[in-house]
């Protein structure tokens, strides 16, 4: 994908200055764009897909300027049919999502350990999410190996997954909990998050 036009539907071209410019006036460092208030009424597929290392990749090419990934990851909306776009006042764009949008790659406690603590994760994009209710850390387990594949929510429905190194470091802080039997897990904002059997 050219860094200066993005061509969505073969006939119009949007000229990426343009598109920073309604959507993060004030530099792609700024307030998040306002994506739940655009409702365009044109969607496009482009072949737009999120990869589950994390890499961004438009029609089999990766997207390798960071900025425009960055910029990218900031106009990702999940709607309520389950389907990820990037949105603009324009269009939305459907993005291809091979396991979650973002990846946590690191994850800080803050606080006294235990109920009183918070957990911020880090995502491979930069974006910082504490755990509590809003943005709730689940695990899902694999029926047949039963490896567990753990998220962090970081905004409205989207996801990271937590990298291995994040994971483990969760685990060494885990403990029991009552409310939970046989289950270990975190605290993070008062919420308790079950990561798995203690066995």
């Amino acid at each position: 994908m050219a860094e200066h036009h993005m061509k969505s539907d073969g006939k119009s071209v949007i000229s990426l200055d343009e598109v920073v410019a309604a959507i993060a006036p004030d530099g792609i460092d700024g307030p998040m764009p306002p994506v739940h208030l655009w409702n365009p009424e044109h969607s496009t597929d482009i072949r737009m897909e999120i990869r589950a290392d994390g890499s961004w990749w438009h029609d089999g090419g990766r997207i390798k300027r960071a900025r425009l990934v960055k910029l990218f990851s900031r106009i990702l909306r999940k709607d309520p049919d389950g389907q990820i776009y990037l949105v603009t006042p324009y269009e939305k764009v459907i993005v291809h999502v091979e396991d979650a949008p973002f990846i946590a790659v690191r994850v800080d406690r803050v606080g006294v350990p235990g109920r009183g603590q918070e957990l911020a994760f880090t995502t491979n994009l930069g974006d910082v999410a504490v755990a509590g209710a809003d943005l709730p850390i689940r695990v899902e387990t694999d029926p047949e190996t039963q490896e567990p594949a753990p998220y962090v929510e970081v905004r409205d429905g989207l996801e990271a997954k937590l990298s291995r190194p994040v994971f483990y470091e969760l685990a060494e802080m885990a403990e029991a909990y009552e409310g939970s039997a046989g289950q270990l897990g975190v605290w993070s904002q008062g919420q308790f998050f079950e990561l798995g059997p203690a066995a």
